[in-house]
């Protein structure tokens, strides 16, 4: 079996995530124990216990997510890893890529992460933003839409995460114009989103020289095998290259369509495996390789079955 690992982003945090793993597996708790350390703090009671106010945060929910997808990887490495092909994974996802393949440390990881967290949120505070989700075919391109609805306040498409799916980002009256627009051109709903920043547009240019720094003081590797960009959709093999592309993420739109389209591409016998809490890039599968084979892997029970299907009979 072949396997293309997704590990997804922001909003698929939860209270009691991984606590399953950790109760079962001494590899999963010693990764929460490593990332408490790192950071300082009980991560692993704020994954386990929650309350949800707190995990949801920026800060908390990326190393949170960050923390749950290695979990999974620790558990299943060394069955799986032989198979791996390709990664990817949802904004703050890619990280979590690059650490299942070897090119970060967790520590590094969670650091990075939760740094990553904080400058967007105070970028967020100093420079407040929306987010929307636009559901459904419109009859006019959304990159048209966003730019006349820049007329009133910038606006620019954030999330191409389905053909029928688009999350667009900026400065408040711009996203509430392009949410008329997209109402008008045809969308079936437009839904304001609780972020705490405008994420994936220009509006958060000043954290990228902290974000900088952080990607440049990790210690990095290349990749063990092909991680997908979200900026470019291709392939990156390098360090170089990953610490490049995951500064513009900052700024630039998730492109996770043309993400699963080329690895779909590239590898047309793949399944592709979710690895972290939920379903949410397992769902969008269904519509971008319906082709392919999909597997989540975040619980105990999911865990156990992937391992299963990769051992001998």
């Amino acid at each position: 079996m072949q396997l293309l690992l997704l590990f997804p982003g922001q909003g698929s945090q939860k209270p009691g995530m991984a606590k399953d793993l950790a109760e079962h597996f001494p590899a999963a708790r010693a990764v929460f124990a490593e990332a408490d350390a790192a950071l300082g703090t009980s991560l692993s009671s704020l994954c386990f216990d929650g309350p949800a106010d707190e995990l949801t945060r920026t800060h908390n929910a990326q190393p949170a997510l960050l923390a749950h997808g290695a979990a999974v990887w620790a558990v299943v490495k060394d069955t799986a890893a032989p198979h791996v092909a390709a990664a990817a994974g949802h904004s703050l996802g890619e990280f979590s890529a690059y650490h299942a393949a070897g090119s970060l440390s967790l520590t590094d990881a969670v650091r990075l992460v939760r740094r990553r967290g904080e400058l967007m949120y105070e970028t967020g505070v100093a420079r407040p933003g929306a987010m929307a989700a636009i559901l459904g075919d419109l009859q006019r391109p959304i990159d048209e839409v966003c730019a006349e609805a820049s007329a009133e306040g910038v606006v620019v498409p954030a999330n191409y995460n389905a053909i029928e799916q688009v999350v667009i980002s900026g400065e408040v009256a711009g996203v509430e114009r392009g949410m008329e627009l997209a109402k008008a051109a045809g969308a079936k709903r437009a839904i304001r989103l609780q972020v705490s920043g405008a994420f994936h547009s220009p509006l958060m240019r000043p954290a990228e020289s902290g974000l900088g720094q952080a990607l440049a003081h990790a210690a990095w590797r290349a990749p063990s095998w092909p991680v997908y960009s979200n900026v470019t959709a291709g392939p990156v093999t390098d360090a170089t290259t990953a610490n490049d592309v995951l500064l513009r993420q900052l700024t630039s739109p998730v492109r996770w369509v043309a993400v699963i389209h080329a690895m779909a591409s590239a590898y047309p016998d793949g399944t592709f495996v979710e690895m972290g809490p939920g379903n949410v890039l397992t769902g969008l599968l269904k519509r971008l390789a319906p082709k392919h084979a999909a597997k989540t892997c975040g619980t105990l029970a999911e865990v156990e079955a992937l391992l299963s299907a990769l051992s001998p009979p």
